[in-house]
């Protein structure tokens, strides 16, 4: 979904009198403080993972495929591998680069494939590794106030991303809500054009945290379309969403530790 990779540095302007703060990209430098939506960010990062993200090498398994992502500071190297009609397919994307061999040697593709199969690996990884991807400077990050779900009380941050560096899916639009206890992400919704286009409403489940990150799975919600993302949760509490899937990061394993 998202091609989101890189470095927040925190920036913008005041937070304003309703306490929202302006859509701007977040690689904006600037000597005034942090603005709300940063800070919740900031606090989200560092109960998910916090510096650990920044040398983390991590397998782990979705929908019966390997995925494994490598993180060096500024640098990053994914890989997914799998089977496909007897043939053993590994997909290698990094900061500059994408390479496709098909049983040990490398496959020329068109350009739309690379665009297609790079799409594929990033938005896996983005997901898997929310909220370190909202540190992409594409990234125009707001703050919309706060909500109450099921008892519990959460930030909303709102995503949209620049048309530069932002994708091919920048028109995207997200919502996170983070717990103000935990500093966590318990729901995420998003906004797609593609395919025709939906609205997706995300609740986290098996939250776990191995050697320092979390991992949590999320059971996939649909909308209908042109729903506002803000009202997504009342409608989740009213149970008038439709389950679609389950998002399932599996058999995660922390390669360093491994190696």
């Amino acid at each position: 979904m998202r091609h989101l990779l890189t470095v927040i540095t925190l920036c913008c302007v005041l937070l304003t009198a309703c306490d929202i703060a302006p859509e701007k990209s977040a690689n904006n430098l600037s000597l005034n403080p942090p603005t709300k939506a940063e800070q919740v960010l900031a606090k989200a990062i560092q109960a998910h993972g916090g510096q650990g993200y920044e040398q983390a090498h991590y397998q782990f398994v979705f929908r019966d495929k390997s995925y494994t992502f490598k993180n060096e500071d500024q640098s990053y190297e994914y890989v997914r591998n799998y089977v496909d009609n007897g043939e053993e397919i590994q997909d290698i994307l990094n900061n500059t680069t994408f390479k496709r061999t098909i049983n040990g040697k490398e496959a020329s593709l068109s350009a739309k494939d690379i665009a297609k199969h790079k799409e594929a690996v990033n938005s896996v990884i983005y997901f898997a590794t929310l909220p370190y991807k909202l540190q992409d400077p594409a990234v125009k990050l707001a703050h919309k106030g706060t909500a109450t779900i099921k008892s519990k009380s959460y930030d909303i941050l709102s995503v949209h991303f620049n048309e530069l560096n932002g994708g091919v899916d920048h028109d995207d639009e997200f919502h996170y809500w983070i717990n103000q206890t935990t500093n966590r992400i318990d729901y995420l919704a998003y906004n797609y054009l593609t395919n025709n286009g939906g609205v997706r409403f995300r609740s986290a489940y098996n939250t776990r945290v191995v050697d320092g990150i979390v991992f949590q799975d999320y059971i996939n919600f649909k909308a209908p379309i042109g729903t506002p993302l803000i009202e997504l949760p009342t409608l989740f509490e009213k149970e008038e969403l439709k389950q679609l899937s389950l998002i399932e990061t599996e058999e995660v394993v922390n390669l360093k530790k491994a190696n």
